[in-house]
């Protein structure tokens, strides 16, 4: 908290900028179905509980809810990735024109799968809804480099004139380090700050302004356990940083807050914003990711940035779901804090 009242002028001063950022989001479009049920009883076919569907609702998730977050934030967003002809790809589709969003970098493909992580939730009468299981479909592995292909050259048509790129890599084929790569060589303009959320192939990035992986993901890279090890930590953030020609690195570590690393400065620890008892943690690094690069877009140091980050992950794991944070929420957290 300390820190958020030391630079509160600054994080304040940020997020009126929000609004003047045009920023494109590009990688895995997600749906996040929601399928909600009342407990009835046990099946009499196996020990499993029947529930009674009472409501099913789909929202952005992945890159998608990236480009959501940043739209409620006060962003101009233009998402560009794949949809499928399908339920999934319809809804997505829907939710962003009814929000005024840009679709005109979300390609349909015929065939494709949306991605789409399905979670059924149940509880018995005004209980709260307890999930129960999740269920994954995926689009399949041909064509990949093909339609990697024609969304970069999406990408590339529609980059001009944006004040960001933020690159959702969730390993469903959308985009990878060698397409950011040759699309950051199109078009040619090193000032584009280029922020990466990459979920299976963070070590395979490089020279782009700035990656936000959580502690677990930075360990699978080095195939080494961080726990309570604040110098392996270092010893870790450091070596991503210089190994990966990375301006900045912000690696979340859940309850214990973040740890901010920059070239030609100490690394800082952030301690977590607001409670560490959090209500839901799905999709809380979209909001960081998002929150993080459209700071770097208005102008902030990556400092200012990572704390706005921080600030925004604490509020949106109070929330159920798939959730996004404002830009007024935001503020008046910092005001109050």
């Amino acid at each position: 908290m300390n820190l958020t009242r030391k630079f509160r002028p600054a994080l304040v001063a940020t997020i009126g900028k929000f609004s003047r950022q045009d920023v494109v989001v590009l990688g895995d479009m997600v749906a996040d179905e929601f399928i909600y049920g009342e407990i009835a009883r046990v099946s009499r076919e196996a020990p499993v509980l029947i529930l009674k569907q009472r409501d099913r609702r789909i929202v952005p998730g992945g890159g998608a809810n990236a480009a959501n977050n940043l739209a409620d934030l006060g962003a101009r967003v233009t998402p560009v990735g794949l949809l499928g002809d399908d339920h999934a790809g319809d809804a997505l589709l829907q939710y962003f024109k009814d929000k005024g969003v840009s679709t005109s970098g979300l390609l349909r493909v015929p065939g494709y799968t949306t991605p789409t992580k399905s979670r059924i939730l149940g509880g018995l009468g005004h209980w709260q809804r307890q999930q129960i299981v999740r269920i994954d479909r995926e689009p399949p592995e041909d064509n990949r480099d093909e339609l990697r292909k024609l969304v970069s050259r999406k990408a590339a048509r529609l980059l001009k004139g944006r004040t960001g790129l933020l690159i959702a890599d969730y390993g469903y084929g959308a985009t990878d380090a060698g397409a950011v790569a040759s699309l950051q060589r199109r078009i040619g303009d090193s000032r584009l700050p280029v922020v990466v959320d990459s979920r299976y192939a963070l070590e395979s990035y490089s020279k782009v302004t700035a990656a936000t992986p959580n502690e677990p993901e930075v360990e699978a890279v080095f195939g080494r356990s961080i726990g309570n090890n604040l110098d392996l930590l270092f010893e870790l953030g450091r070596a991503m940083l210089e190994r990966q020609s990375l301006k900045a690195l912000l690696i979340t570590r859940g309850r214990d807050g973040m740890a901010l690393f920059e070239q030609g400065k100490k690394p800082q620890i952030i301690p977590i914003f607001g409670s560490d008892q959090a209500v839901d943690v799905t999709g809380a690094g979209d909001t960081v990711v998002a929150a993080f690069s459209l700071a770097v877009a208005a102008g902030a140091d990556f400092a200012v940035a990572a704390l706005l980050a921080n600030c925004a992950g604490g509020l949106v794991v109070m929330k159920r779901g798939t959730a996004t944070v404002t830009a007024r929420e935001l503020k008046e957290a910092i005001r109050n804090a």
